[in-house]
C-alpha cells in the first residue's frame, strides 16, 4: 500500500471515530431522573424517545456523506489532501446529501431505489406521527396541570404563595420540554431535507408543489368561545374570545381554525364560531399517502414536520402566559 494510500485509509478512520464518538446526554441528562412526583413523566418519556430516532438517523446521514465526500476527493486529488478536503465538504452535504448517496449505492436501479426511499418515508412518517402524538399528550398534561394549580389557589386548597412557586416550577419545566421538542423538530426538518433531496431524484417536482399556506386573514367572531391548544374538543383551554371580536384566521382543517386575537395570543376555535365560514377561507387538502408510492408519501411527510413544527411553536406562545395564577 502507498504513502498516500495509507494516509487516505487513516483519514476513513479519523471520520469513522470521530462520528461515533458524540456521546449523547442519557435520558437523565436530557430530561431529569424521575423522583417519582411527576404525573406527566410517562408522556415526557415517550416524547423524549421518539426524539432518540431522528437524532441518531441525522448523525448517520452526515457520517455517510463525510465518507463519501472523503471517497470522492481522493479520487480527484489523489492524496490526502484531497480526501480530507473532499470529507469536509461532503459533511457539510450530508444532512442533504447522505441519504441519497446511501441508497444510491444500495440500490443500483430506479425501482429498487424508489422502493426503498418510499418504505423508509413510511416509517419516517409513522415515527412522527408518535411524535405528534407524545408532544400533544405532554402539552395537554401541562396545561391541564396549570389549571389544577389555579382551582387550588382559587378554592383555598393551596396557598397563594405555595401556588406560586408550583406555578413557576411548572412554567420552567414546560419550557425545557417545548425545547427538547424544538430540538427534536429542527432534527426532523434536516432529515427531511434528506428526503426531500432523494424523492426530488425519483419524482422530481414531488417536494416543489406542496401547498404551505401560512396566511391569515381577518376575521369576526360570531360568539364568544374558548380557545384551545390544539384543534380539539378535548384539548385544554387556554383563552377566550369575546363574540364579535376581530381576530386573524387561518383554517388548519374542515372543524377547526388557528386565530390570533388583538392582544396577539393565538389558539384554536371551531370554525362554527365564524358566522360566514367562507369568509376565512378553505383548509388545504393533504394528500393522502398511499403505501409504496414516494410522491404522496413525501408530501405526507411535509404536513406533518410543518404540523408539528406549528404544535411546538403554538405550545411555546401558549406557554408565554398559560402559566399565571389569575390576578387576586
Amino acid at each position: 500500500m502507498s504513502v498516500q494510500a495509507r494516509r487516505v485509509v487513516a483519514v476513513f478512520t479519523s471520520l469513522s471515530l470521530l462520528a461515533g464518538c458524540a456521546t449523547p446526554l442519557t435520558r437523565d441528562g436530557r430530561i431529569g431522573s424521575d423522583d417519582g412526583s411527576d404525573s406527566c413523566r410517562s408522556q415526557l418519556v415517550a416524547l423524549d424517545s421518539t426524539g432518540n430516532f431522528f437524532a441518531e438517523d441525522i448523525l448517520k446521514g452526515a457520517a455517510l456523506g463525510a465518507v463519501g465526500g472523503a471517497l470522492l476527493g481522493g479520487a480527484i486529488g489523489q492524496n490526502w489532501r484531497g480526501a480530507a478536503i473532499g470529507a469536509a465538504t461532503g459533511a457539510a452535504a450530508g444532512a442533504a446529501g447522505g441519504y441519497l448517496y446511501a441508497q444510491q449505492q444500495r440500490n443500483k436501479d430506479q425501482a429498487s431505489l424508489t422502493a426503498s426511499i418510499a418504505g423508509d418515508l413510511e416509517r419516517e412518517n409513522a415515527e412522527l406521527d408518535r411524535t405528534q402524538l407524545a408532544f400533544d399528550q405532554l402539552m395537554d398534561c401541562r396545561f391541564r396541570q396549570a389549571t389544577a394549580i389555579r382551582a387550588g389557589v382559587a378554592n383555598g386548597s393551596i396557598d397563594r404563595a405555595a401556588g406560586q412557586a408550583q406555578m413557576a416550577q411548572l412554567r420552567e419545566r414546560t419550557q425545557r420540554e417545548i425545547a427538547l421538542a424544538e430540538t427534536i423538530s429542527q432534527s426532523v426538518n434536516k432529515r427531511g431535507a434528506e428526503f426531500d433531496t432523494a424523492v426530488e431524484t425519483v419524482a422530481p417536482g414531488a417536494t416543489k408543489n406542496v401547498s404551505r399556506d401560512t396566511s391569515f386573514r381577518n376575521a369576526q367572531i360570531s360568539r364568544a368561545t374558548p380557545l384551545r391548544l390544539r384543534p380539539d374538543a378535548a384539548s385544554p383551554e387556554i383563552g377566550n374570545v369575546d363574540a364579535r371580536s376581530a381576530v386573524k384566521v387561518r383554517p388548519v382543517s374542515a372543524n377547526y381554525a388557528l386565530v390570533e386575537t388583538a392582544s396577539g395570543q393565538r389558539g384554536y376555535v371551531p370554525t362554527e364560531s365564524f358566522a360566514n365560514r367562507r369568509a376565512i377561507g378553505t383548509a388545504p387538502v393533504t394528500r393522502t399517502a398511499v403505501p409504496g408510492d414516494a410522491r404522496s408519501l413525501a408530501a405526507s411527510n411535509i404536513a406533518r414536520r410543518d404540523n408539528f413544527s406549528e404544535s411546538v411553536t403554538q405550545a411555546k406562545t401558549a406557554a408565554a402566559s398559560g402559566f399565571e395564577l389569575a390576578a387576586s
